[in-house]
């Protein structure tokens, strides 16, 4: 049973947030949602988090420009 605060919530989150905002709110509600129920959190979780930043780059090739700016 939905009540109207959830339905007032939901649809003020719908209407004001971005998708990004969404997106965060909906990871911050489910990690306290899970604080609340004593479920712990595993760090195989975050598998693929920001995956998207590296899409096209070379992981040989920025390694080696990394260690290349560490001598100047």
């Amino acid at each position: 049973m939905t009540t109207k605060p959830y339905q007032e919530i939901l649809h003020r989150a719908q209407a004001e947030l971005s998708a990004e905002e969404q997106n965060q709110l909906s990871e911050e509600l489910a990690q306290s949602a899970a604080r609340k129920n004593g479920k712990k959190r595993s760090i195989t979780e975050l598998r693929g988090l920001g995956k998207e930043i590296w899409e096209g780059i070379n992981p040989d090739e920025y390694v080696a420009k990394e260690r290349d700016s560490w001598d100047g």
